[in-house]
């Protein structure tokens, strides 16, 4: 009773004190009490109480159903008939609402059907004992007709603590008895007031998607009652609902097919074309007109394969579909787009035609497909393109509205792009040119309406990928239109786009660099205009130098002072330092083209504006700057990162580097406490290494001195991943072996004694990710430095105490370590280290090992199983027999009343066939039902993880 009154006192407190302090107390103190056993009994106290209020009535709902669904196993076994008694006493009780308690108890006595045999509720199992109960009780069936709504529901509801095994049992109970279930709803059916309940319980037993033949269906009152209901005045979302989940059913993979549902979809498909002129009718419910949009869309995904072999009544359901995709409501025509995306793949991809035997029979029948369709294509092009117009106050928009804008926007991208795919890009082009052409007119004569062309050029940009670079109708006067356009900003913005993305077709016209010219000229009116359409304009050069670069470098002196104003401070560009990078990138590319001997010169012209201002704040002494912000200097280092990155000439940057190296090293010297600044400074030299290679010469041994050195004192993670990228291009050369050996173990020596236990992990897992990275990189590359060497034993050691940090890149970095120590025998030159590996690994195997199965039983988040799974697997092909033994060694260790002997059988016979060769993929159910039945409750998995104890390395089993 203090308990009951406590619970009152919370939820009065969390509904209505009015401290935010108060409320929130009171929401911890009740989730905290739903966790305790007491919660069965005080919540089922007080839904019987004649006197509860709502609040009360709807927290004790959800309290049994959440208990009954997760904790049904802190139950004694003698406790589940009473439970069931008060269970169905409530569902009688709360027959007439209040509907969210009547739900949540429904909830619960098909959750605890999903627990309990089928023996346990008489002969037939629940949906006999329900049939009983409806035919003892009618009063009552309201509250039974939810209970028969929600039994199939649950059958994929994995909130349900129930072992898989008997998940699958108790699908497959229902399955068989889908006939008992709809004979009571076709029973119901008298009852006019239950028509909606009856139908909304039907939709959810057709959801089970097990094989009644269509020709069942066909006939059957239930889909009578649902197909001759779509002509009412309004339609109810039950037997929209209905007749959706039939469309879906008849192309399910369990319910035999379309062969089998034929005469089901022969009845389904006339009644819902019969609503086609609906979708016009003005003085129709919008509501009503979407249900009926969606039951097309339906269609149209469902039977996608037989629409696409274009018979006649197949283009009815095509030219149906055009109907809603010309509707003005968005929300309606889009649900279209699936079917529009899957109709075009069938179409193109040669796997739809492999029935017709040979190429000419294959390429006769694609050509009459694509022929076909082609007028619907054609059509859509047109109805869709017109709705990525600029609203005319667009500029007030919020920003939910601009971003819902946004979305439909890629929508339409997507479109165009499966039109262009089944039209050609060619085709398609010359559609959209005629509503740019259109949209010009709106420009003159003092309207000003830019919003068109801006559409109709947007339209033009998607599709780019599919225009040939040879096009030579369209192509030229859409440039030429591109020229005369107003500058107003949003239109020059995708202007700049437009241009960029055409870069192909600009190389290759025959106009060569006076029309290259033309179109950087726009692109400068970009830089100029506004941030956004500088930052189009710089997206649009890069394209440009990337693709035209034979063109453009041998201009490259005079297009210099375009690079210089985009990254000097002050300058008329609007560029953000940013956006500059894509300048930066795209000069890279044009030095690229240039001979070895030019190259050379143009690097250091490239690199000078950026240098200039480093070596200005480093003149002024370290004081100034180590107190400089550091967005100051990465804005710098950024830029030369990616000339490193971009100038594809390796003894020019090799040089380059050399000749910076004392600016890079004042830098390191002073501010390697600054990460930001370190992230930035190392990913330059990461680009500079991965570009030069070998010809860095001394400067990478000063690099390397420099890094080991200030990671002892700072611990950079940065540090860690140049040093990754250095092995990756240095660690097979012999002559650098005795450099690498001193850097690997200096900084693995060091980051071992920073990451002792789990909480260091926690706190550090960007040491840990990167660390562990290296350590795979040094596995790859240089196993002959690494494996021999005194600190691979203690990173195993630390790689075991780390196994578990919920970070997860650290986790996958860990994971995939281990997978690449017990796979050494696959990386080059490994072979011959494997007795050394073996010294390490199996005196460990038996901890690794507990904790990889802590790992997979809970101890990691589920979405980490797959990386988990092949490490101990890998593990298993690595040491056969050993491992075998050691996996069952750890799984003895679960108790009995979290894994039954059967589940620990298969378990290990998964790893045993692993271990043989088999593929993981094939063997992944076992694993996967391991982890679930260990995670299905709290209680469960923490018990579980109470007996693997994955976080103790000395852990000693007591038999």
């Amino acid at each position: 009773m203090e308990l009951q009154n406590s619970v009152k006192d919370a939820l009065n407190a969390l509904y209505h004190h009015p401290d935010d302090v108060f409320r929130m107390e009171a929401d911890r103190w009740l989730q905290n009490f739903q966790r305790t056993i007491d919660a069965w009994q005080v919540a089922d106290n007080l839904l019987h109480d004649a006197t509860s209020n709502l609040e009360t009535l709807i927290f004790c709902s959800q309290t049994l159903r959440s208990k009954v669904q997760r904790d049904f196993e802190e139950l004694p076994s003698e406790a589940f008939r009473p439970l069931r008694s008060s269970l169905n006493t409530l569902l009688k009780k709360f027959h007439r609402g209040p509907p969210k308690v009547r739900t949540q108890i429904s909830i619960a006595v098909a959750a605890l059907a999903v627990q309990v045999p089928p023996e346990d509720w008489g002969d037939g199992g629940i949906v006999n004992w329900l049939k009983d109960e409806m035919t003892s009780h009618p009063e009552y069936i309201p509250g039974f007709l939810e209970l028969l709504t929600v039994l199939p529901e649950e059958v994929f509801n994995y909130k349900i603590a129930a072992r898989p095994e008997r998940r699958r049992q108790f699908e497959n109970e229902l399955t068989s008895q889908i006939e008992v279930a709809l004979n009571i709803l076709t029973a119901c059916l008298k009852i006019s007031e239950l028509k909606e309940q009856v139908l909304e319980a039907f939709s959810s037993w057709i959801r089970l998607r097990h094989g009644i033949p269509g020709s069942v269906l066909a006939c059957h009152p239930l889909v009578y009652t649902a197909l001759s209901s779509l002509n009412s005045e309004t339609l109810s979302e039950a037997v929209v609902n209905v007749i959706s989940e039939l469309i879906h059913y008849t192309t399910a993979g369990n319910s035999g097919g379309i062969p089998v549902q034929m005469p089901l979809i022969q009845v389904i498909v006339p009644q819902v074309m019969s609503l086609k002129e609906q979708l016009r009718d003005s003085s129709k419910d919008e509501e009503d007109v979407k249900a009926i949009a969606r039951l097309f869309a339906d269609m149209g995904d469902s039977y996608v394969e037989l629409i696409a072999t274009g018979s006649d009544e197949s283009m009815m359901i095509v030219n149906a579909l055009l109907e809603v995709a010309s509707h003005p409501e968005y929300d309606i025509a889009s649900m279209t787009f699936n079917f529009w995306h899957n109709l075009q793949h069938i179409l193109t991809k040669r796997d739809s035609y492999t029935s017709f035997g040979n190429e000419v029979s294959i390429e006769v029948e694609r050509s009459r497909r694509l022929q076909v369709f082609h007028s619907a294509y054609e059509s859509l092009v047109s109805l869709v393109s017109f709705r990525v117009k600029y609203p005319q106050d667009y500029q007030t928009l919020s920003v939910e509205d601009l971003k819902e804008f946004k979305q439909t926007r890629y929508a339409v991208t997507d479109v165009l792009i499966d039109a262009a795919s089944v039209l050609g890009g060619d085709a398609t082009l010359r559609i959209l040119y005629v509503k740019l052409y259109e949209a010009r007119t709106c420009l003159g004569n003092g309207h000003n309406q830019w919003h068109p062309a801006e559409a109709a050029l947007f339209c033009i940009r998607a599709i780019s990928n599919y225009v040939s670079t040879v096009e030579a109708e369209v192509m030229p006067k859409i440039m030429s239109l591109l020229l005369e356009l107003p500058h107003e900003p949003q239109l020059l913005q995708t202007v700049c786009l437009t241009i960029g993305v055409y870069s192909k077709w600009l190389d290759a016209s025959s106009d060569g660099f006076p029309l290259l010219s033309s179109v950087i000229k726009v692109l400068l009116s970009g830089m100029s205009k506004s941030e956004d359409s500088a930052a189009a304009a710089a997206v649009a050069f890069r394209h440009i130098c990337d693709d035209c670069r034979r063109k453009l470098c041998g201009y490259f002196d005079e297009l210099f002072s375009i690079y210089h104003s985009a990254v000097i401070e002050g300058g008329s560009f609007k560029v953000s330092a940013e956006d500059s990078l894509h300048m930066v990138e795209a000069f890279s590319m044009v030095i690229t083209e240039l001979p070895a001997d030019q190259a050379k010169q143009a690097l250091e012209k490239l690199c000078l504006p950026v240098v200039t201002p480093l070596q200005e704040i480093i003149s002024h002494g370290p004081e100034v700057l180590e107190k400089k912000p550091a967005r100051e200097l990465t804005v710098h280092i950024d830029r030369l990162a990616y000339i490193f990155r971009y100038v594809n000439h390796p003894e020019a940057v090799a040089d380059a580097i050399q000749r910076l190296w004392p600016i890079l090293k004042a830098i390191f010297d002073i501010r390697a406490w600054d990460m930001q600044t370190m992230e930035s400074l190392c990913r330059a030299c990461k680009y500079a290494v991965r570009t030069s290679g070998r010809f860095m010469g001394i400067t990478i041994g000063d690099m390397l001195e420099e890094i080991q050195g200030l990671f002892q004192q700072h611990h950079q993670p940065c540090f860690l991943y140049l040093s990754s990228e250095v092995i990756k291009i240095f660690g097979s050369d012999p002559s650098c072996a005795y450099y690498l050996k001193i850097l690997i173990e200096t900084l693995f020596k060091c980051t071992t004694c920073l990451l002792t236990n789990i909480k260091d992990f926690t706190a550090r897992p960007d040491i840990a990710d990167d660390c562990f990275l290296l350590a795979s990189r040094c596995i790859r590359y240089c196993p002959q430095v690494f494996i021999p060497s005194t600190v691979f034993p203690s990173l195993v050691d630390c790689s075991m105490i780390g196994i578990t940090v919920q970070h997860r890149e650290a986790s996958n970095s860990i994971l995939t370590f281990l997978s690449d120590v017990f796979d050494l025998a696959k990386s080059t030159m490994g072979e011959q280290y494997l007795t050394i590996r073996d010294n390490v690994i199996i005196p460990r195997g038996v901890t690794i090992t507990r904790i990889l199965v802590a790992s997979l039983t809970g101890a990691l988040p589920s979405s980490r199983l797959e990386t988990v799974t092949y490490a101990l697997v890998a593990l298993t092909r690595a040491y056969g027999a050993s491992a075998l033994e050691w996996a069952r060694g750890s799984v003895s260790l679960i108790p009995s009343t979290a894994v039954t002997e059967v589940e620990r059988i298969n378990f290990c016979r998964a790893l045993a066939d692993a271990a043989s060769g088999i593929d993981v993929n094939s063997l992944m159910a076992p694993i996967e039902e391991l982890s679930d039945v260990c995670r299905r409750n709290r209680t469960v998995q923490e018990i579980v993880q109470g007996a693997l104890r994955p976080l103790e390395l000395n852990l000693v089993t007591v038999s």
